[in-house]
């Protein structure tokens, strides 16, 4: 397939940790070409200048926000601003003829009171909403498929629903008695400097953070919700590790009736057949962060307590890729018709 041929891809917010994890993994692609880097706040300067380490790799000037630039240049855009932007600027380029892959948080709540609940600005119109496909890759395929709007999960929900929707969905845990207990690393704050992520405030320290106020619960509920076909509250508490990347989510619920951490893990391959990048472990592994470091995995592992009748279920994920721009990649592997592993075959990275 030659260039013209390719797909042409637009990076908005291409200076952000999510940006630039795009870059890394579409330059591996063979269906798409990098023809629009585009920042806000460095338009004209280097895409190198920022990342010394892709001097050589990608060194094209970086492009300002201008719908009828990105129009001219793209195909298909994927927006990876903080919370708020795309709010506007996604329905602009949807109008302008171009599919968008959302990596904010702007359309995934379907509804708008939500929204701005939980994220404290304005919600997008209801229109916009509704056109946004929820692109959790491994259960909403089929809707992502052909579809020209897509909003990313988050990358906490990433990880805590593909552990539990499965047991959710076949009724074998009681959805009202889920406590969600997750721990990110510090990219997941994004670049930008602030104390919290400051490194003599995050080494050698766990700390929870966002208690009941995290904007990701409303999201994880909403999926919960429509999986079980009724409303799920649940407790979801996060913590900053003092590591760069990586996500865990344990999870603690009890279970109807009597199963075993067999029966689990033959409950879950089955849902997950034939998706390469979900992998459940055998009887008495349980993952770690490491083991899908850099890459577009999420590993699940299970432990049932016949004493209490609770199951544990640990998911992890590397929140940059899996949890983000993995994980939209997969999305556009979808909504194009191609295999959903498309540049994304990538071992994880260890030590």
């Amino acid at each position: 397939m030659t260039n013209h041929q390719k797909l042409r891809i637009g990076i908005v917010g291409s200076t952000g940790y999510g940006g630039v994890e795009l870059v890394r993994l579409l330059l591996t692609h063979p269906l798409v070409e990098i023809t629009s880097v585009i920042s806000s706040s460095s338009a004209g300067e280097p895409f190198s200048d920022g990342y010394p380490h892709m001097t050589e790799i990608l060194s094209q000037p970086l492009d300002p926000v201008d719908v009828e630039l990105i129009k001219s240049k793209a195909d298909l855009v994927f927006t990876a601003t903080p919370a708020g932007v795309s709010t506007e600027l996604a329905p602009k380029l949807l109008d302008a003829g171009l599919k968008v892959i959302d990596l904010a948080g702007d359309f995934r709540l379907q509804s708008r009171e939500t929204y701005e609940r939980w994220y404290q600005k304005k919600a997008p119109e209801a229109a916009y909403l509704q056109k946004a496909v929820y692109g959790l890759s491994e259960v909403y395929g089929e809707e992502v498929a052909g579809a020209s709007f897509i909003s990313n999960p988050g990358c906490y929900p990433t990880a805590t629903l593909l552990g539990l929707v499965p047991a959710v969905k076949a009724g074998w845990i009681d959805p009202d008695t889920i406590v969600i207990d997750a721990k990110s690393g510090v990219s997941g704050a994004g670049r930008g400097v602030s104390l919290g992520v400051h490194y003599s405030e995050v080494n050698e320290n766990l700390k929870a953070y966002k208690v009941n106020k995290h904007q990701h619960i409303p999201e994880i509920e909403q999926v919960l919700s429509r999986e079980a076909g009724r409303e799920v509250v649940t407790t979801f508490t996060t913590h900053l590790v003092p590591m760069t990347r990586g996500i865990m989510s344990s999870m603690y619920a009890e279970i109807n009736g009597t199963r075993t951490e067999e029966d689990f893990i033959a409950l879950y391959r089955e849902y997950y057949e034939g998706r390469k990048f979900v992998r459940v472990r055998n009887k008495g592994i349980l993952p770690a962060t490491k083991e899908v470091y850099g890459s577009n995995y999420c590993d699940i592992g299970f432990a049932v307590d016949a004493r209490t009748g609770r199951v544990t279920i640990i998911s992890v994920i590397d929140n940059v890729v899996k949890g983000a721009a993995g994980q939209a990649i997969q999305n556009m592997n979808l909504m194009m018709g191609w295999d959903e592993t498309l540049g994304l075959m990538h071992a994880p990275i260890y030590p």
